[in-house]
């Protein structure tokens, strides 16, 4: 183990360490067929005297129900609405009782949560400078991230791919235990994020789109927005539309710079090479008279590449970079739903791909700034 990561990276041998949330169950059982009642599940019966047999088993986090419905004989509607009103007393003491116990548990269970991990994926490695500053942000708050390896990268594929692929993804995490998602890939962040926020609910899930818009905008109000990004990003218009919905005056450009990414995961970040290609890419703007008074790193590789583009852009542009200002929005999140993990450790990490543990490692490793093993990557199936 590479001592750089002050003890905190967990290889694939700590799997077995790695934390599984259960949600809590809120249901007694009562009754001489022990069946389970819970809270906001019990409800007036309809005119046609209808019965539900379930039968709940456990399995995992998960849970299987199995449900039948048969229809008993006939009951004089006055004995119908006797019952009606007991079985609705019997549910409202069951609730009140209930949420009692919600209530009495709730600082045990904000306790456990807070020290749930943060969930962080991306198509590849480039989410892994949203993580990088994640750890900066947050050095206490232990993290989990995926990379989707195998079926990277997202921008070429359809919407329904990408939304499935994301949800598999998010899955994963969600069976792992997490207190909140970090989408650090804009292609996901740009088709999925409604989706995964809905899956994912309670949980709170941040992409990484929202925040670096709202950066922009609040760095120069009604001004020029240059946003470099990939393919798909830019197809879909995802930073365009979510400057315009926070400042109506503001002027968008968007650029998909394919290359840019190579030389990120290739290390040339920087130097003569770097910048020639950097410039070929902004040639299109100065005939369209667009100086921009920011740019955007409107993908998650390009903050590796930040010193680079400030040689070419124009000096006291400002350069927004997605990874840090998402993490400030998690750090905040966290803050104020009281979910800050308490610990004097330093946080620890997991790290996980779905293909090439050694590729993972000599590439992600500029990317998140340590050496990496390809030891230290849990190869994983979606």
């Amino acid at each position: 183990m590479r001592a750089a990561f002050h003890d905190g990276l967990r290889t694939a041998a700590d799997n077995d360490a790695i934390p599984c949330h259960r949600r809590a169950d809120t249901s007694i059982r009562t009754g001489k067929d022990n069946a389970r009642i819970r809270i906001g599940s019990c409800s007036r019966r309809p005119q046609v005297n209808t019965a539900k047999v379930v039968d709940e088993r456990e399995y995992g986090c998960g849970r299987r129900i199995d449900e039948r419905t048969y229809f008993d004989a006939a009951v004089p509607r006055e004995q119908q609405a006797d019952d009606d009103k007991q079985g609705d007393d019997r549910a409202d003491g069951i609730q009140k009782f209930l949420h009692a116990v919600l209530w009495h548990n709730a600082p045990m269970n904000a306790s456990h949560t807070r020290q749930l991990p943060i969930g962080v994926f991306d198509s590849g490695v480039g989410g892994l400078t949203v993580l990088r500053a994640l750890r900066e942000a947050l050095p206490h708050e232990d993290l989990i991230y995926l990379g989707d390896t195998a079926r990277l990268p997202y921008g070429t594929k359809s919407r329904s791919s990408i939304s499935r692929y994301a949800g598999q993804a998010t899955a994963l995490l969600q069976e792992r235990g997490i207190k909140l998602l970090v989408v650090a890939c804009n292609t996901a962040s740009a088709v999925a994020l409604e989706a995964l926020t809905q899956q994912m609910q309670p949980v709170p899930v941040i992409g990484v789109v929202e925040p670096g818009a709202t950066a922009a905008v609040a760095a120069r109000p009604g001004g020029r927005h240059l946003v470099l990004a990939t393919e798909a990003t830019v197809r879909y218009g995802a930073y365009r539309q979510a400057i315009a919905r926070r400042d109506e005056q503001a002027e968008v450009r968007e650029l998909a710079c394919e290359l840019m990414v190579s030389l990120a995961e290739e290390g040339w970040t920087d130097g003569s090479i770097a910048e020639a290609i950097i410039r070929r890419y902004l040639e299109p703007l100065a005939e369209l008279a667009f100086e921009p008074d920011s740019v955007i790193l409107g993908c998650t590789h390009f903050p590796l590449l930040r010193p680079a583009i400030r040689q070419v852009v124009p000096e006291g542009t400002a350069i927004v970079d997605s990874a840090s200002t998402t993490a400030s929005v998690a750090a905040t999140m966290l803050a104020e739903a009281e979910l800050l993990n308490e610990q004097e450790r330093a946080g620890q990490l997991w790290l996980m791909a779905t293909d090439g543990a050694g590729r993972f490692a000599r590439v992600g490793g500029r990317f998140i700034g340590e050496d990496l093993d390809a030891s230290d990557i849990e190869i994983v199936d979606l």
